[in-house]
């Protein structure tokens, strides 16, 4: 079973910056995730990817965000981070933390994806 943690959110003003978190566990070890990311989705609209990052370190950004968030990773942490700067109020909305093709010691599927909980980022005017 492999569960993803989300961390840092939070409220912060226009113009301000923001750090997000996500770690990855599972039932045992985790050898290596073949893609790493963050959407993020506000009320009546779809959920939308802001970044992703594969395991050896390509990247890809929404146009609106590009120039302002930075996608990090730890591989051996198993952990992705989202910095967040300049931010505005429309980057209000719950961030998710993805996963995609997660191998452990014991399972791999590389056509499925792991989703955490979510976390609020919220950006005051």
């Amino acid at each position: 079973q492999v569960q993803l943690v989300e961390s840092g959110g939070g409220l912060v003003q226009s113009g301000g910056s923001l750090t997000v978190s996500c770690a990855a566990a599972a039932s045992d070890s985790i050898v290596s995730i073949n893609v790493m990311g963050w959407f993020r989705q506000t009320p009546g609209k779809e959920r939308a990817l802001v970044a992703s990052m594969t395991s050896d370190g390509a990247t890809t950004y929404a146009d609106s965000v590009k120039g302002r968030f930075t996608i990090a990773r730890d591989n051996a942490k198993n952990t992705v981070y989202l910095g967040m700067n300049s931010l505005k109020p429309e980057d209000t909305a719950v961030y998710y933390c993805y996963a995609l093709g997660i191998r452990t010691v014991t399972f791999y599927s590389p056509g499925h994806d792991y989703w955490g909980r979510g976390t609020q980022v919220t950006v005051s005017s």
